[in-house]
């Protein structure tokens, strides 16, 4: 497949005229942010006041001036060039594209919640008549690269075609401090988008941040950045590892409100569960269907030697101590369960796993005193279970460090960050490794890799009790976190993380293999449902129509590696050289080189 990266000669509108009104649209959409929208403090946000955006006035400011930016980059203006390394019209045409839709829902939400249109003030409709001028007149814009041979001309793959951009051109080499620091600036920007979603007061806003990040991202991706900086990520991967840490340490010092820090803790916990799967699913190949059994046996390890009063086992063990004892436990149980059934494959391994899953939870309840012996309590499990106490620091009071006050919640994500810090350790080393490798192997072709003298059940269950112990490491933390533990918080699937479904959905949608694949996938896994509330009814639904747009926009996942990407994205290499007729000359000359 041959494409060309020249632009489009056919237009909607004059070359000139179309960026000049997609300039002045992005302008007056930006100058509308500045008015009041409505004229009652009744719509979340505070949207009255004149000279001072606020809520969903702020998204639309920050929309309207990275299309600005785009559009006059378009100009040749120098330095703005720097921008759009890769595309010049589709990111300006995605970005007007998500300040209309968030402008669009913006005015929606103020005139469901207080009545109709009359609500709104003329800021709002400046604002929207920008968006509106700014997006069709970038629709004018020619398109970055033309339709390739084998698509037909049609408005819908035009219009297709007009977001898309050719990948960027090589960048200028920097000096490795300039190289550092823009990684460090890429992570801070990161950190203060994530923790504007986290704190969000309401429900209309975090819509609206939705849509401005989802446009956004893909603006600057269109545009080439995020390609450059994946180039310097991928080039000084120790710093970047050093640089995500960092951030991620920083988060609990900007949560003032101990819910948001507690969102961030359980992010960090199912993320690290996801990122265990990731080594069973993502390297080695093997569909688990209940992962999410291991996470309970850590847990429920930890809390019975952790000194709870209704524990039936009545002892307190060192927090070290439970640490290991629930990896022990769920390491035991990984091999217990992955020898007598990892010389499965397939589907019928995926039944099993699930079968597994789902005797775990009911076994647990029936170990009340009743029905079997008296080791977990049944339905009510182990709850008040003490908090940490660590060289004197109780993780369960607040503590102020650095004029910052951190509470128990905090307390506890930076703990888990350090458990983090260790999974994310043994997945980026093993997976560098020969067993790494040879995991690889066995998930593209296990007869090719048991051919080339891979002892494939051996790494296989390896795999599999790697995966258990890095979950029982997990729970043993998320039992203190959430103070009980109960066989209800360990299905197969619900409304409530964790679960396995929604395990597997982070490492799918995150990208399989990938060591930051599974992070973001579960980030946005967790982060959604927590914030929209009226989404828990659906989350399984939503999960599925989530899965199946990533299977036809981006199979390799969110995040994604090289091997995935050759894989189901077409190339301009064909899969197998042409066929070239052998002649006398060559065959003569094939026979005196023998």
């Amino acid at each position: 497949m041959t494409t060309n990266t020249k632009p489009a000669a056919s237009a909607l509108i004059a070359l000139p005229a179309a960026r000049h009104l997609t300039t002045a649209g992005a302008a007056i959409t930006l100058i509308g942010t500045f008015l009041a929208w409505t004229w009652t403090a009744e719509f979340p946000g505070d949207l009255t006041v004149t000279g001072y955006p606020g809520g969903l006035q702020v998204l639309t400011l920050i929309g309207a001036a990275l299309t600005l930016l785009f559009a006059l980059s378009g100009y040749g203006i120098k330095g703005l060039h720097l921008l759009t390394p890769g595309g010049t019209n589709s990111p300006v045409r995605l970005a007007a594209l998500g300040v209309l839709g968030t402008t669009g829902y913006a005015i929606g939400a103020i005139a469901a919640k207080l009545g109709g249109v009359v609500n709104l003030e003329p800021g709002a409709w400046v604002s929207l008549a920008g968006a509106i001028i700014a997006t069709v007149a970038s629709l004018g814009l020619p398109s970055d690269q033309e339709l390739d041979d084998t698509t037909r001309p049609t408005p819908l793959n035009r219009l297709v075609n007009s977001l898309r951009a050719p990948a960027p051109t090589r960048a200028k080499e920097l000096p490795n401090w300039a190289e550092i620091l823009i990684i460090a600036g890429a992570f801070g920007v990161a950190l203060h988008v994530f923790t504007y979603g986290i704190d969000t007061d309401y429900a209309e806003l975090f819509i609206g941040y939705i849509i401005s990040v989802a446009f956004g991202f893909t603006a600057l991706t269109r545009a080439g950045l995020i390609a450059r900086i994946t180039r310097l990520t991928t080039k000084h991967r120790n710093v970047t590892l050093a640089a995500a840490l960092i951030a991620a340490f920083c988060f609990p010092f900007t949560q003032q409100n101990e819910q948001y820090a507690l969102i961030g803790a359980n992010i960090l916990i199912f993320a690290t569960v996801a990122l265990g799967l990731n080594v069973v699913v993502g390297l080695a190949g093997l569909l688990d269907l209940g992962y999410v059994a291991f996470l309970g046996v850590g847990a429920y390890a930890a809390a019975l030697v952790s000194g709870s009063p209704l524990s039936p086992v009545g002892v307190q063990f060192p927090f070290w101590a439970a640490v290991l004892t629930g990896a022990a436990a769920s390491l035991v149980f990984g091999v217990v369960i992955g020898a007598p059934t990892l010389r499965l494959r397939g589907d019928y391994l995926a039944i099993v796993t699930l079968g597994f899953g789902e005797i775990f939870r009911l076994t647990v309840n029936a170990l009340n005193g009743v029905s079997g012996p008296d080791l977990t309590n049944g339905s009510q499990g182990i709850p008040s279970i003490p908090d940490l106490n660590l060289f004197g620091f109780d993780f369960g009071t607040s503590h102020n460090i650095a004029g910052f006050t951190l509470g128990r919640s905090a307390n506890y994500y930076l703990l888990m960050l350090v458990f983090t810090a260790v999974v994310v350790l043994v997945f980026r080393r093993s997976g560098e490794s020969r067993i790494g490798r040879a995991w690889v192997a066995i998930r593209e072709d296990e007869t090719a890799a048991t051919a080339m003298g891979i002892n494939a059940f051996r790494l296989k269950l390896l795999a599999f009790a790697l995966g258990a112990t890095l979950a029982g490491l997990a729970g043993t933390v998320q039992a203190h976190v959430s103070y009980t533990v109960t066989p209800e918080q360990y299905q197969f699937a619900g409304s409530v993380p964790p679960n396995s479904a929604f395990l597997l959905a982070a490492v799918i949608l995150g990208g399989m293999g990938t060591l930051s694949g599974p992070l973001v996938g579960a980030a946005l896994l967790y982060l959604i449902p927590a914030k929209l509330q009226f989404m828990q009814d659906y989350q399984l639904f939503l999960f599925g129509i989530a899965l199946i747009l990533l299977m036809r926009f981006r199979p390799e996942g969110l995040v994604a590696d090289r091997r995935k990407q050759l894989e189901f994205h077409e190339t301009d290499q064909p899969d197998t050289p042409p066929d070239v007729p052998l002649t006398d000359q060559t065959a003569g000359t094939t026979k005196a080189g023998a």
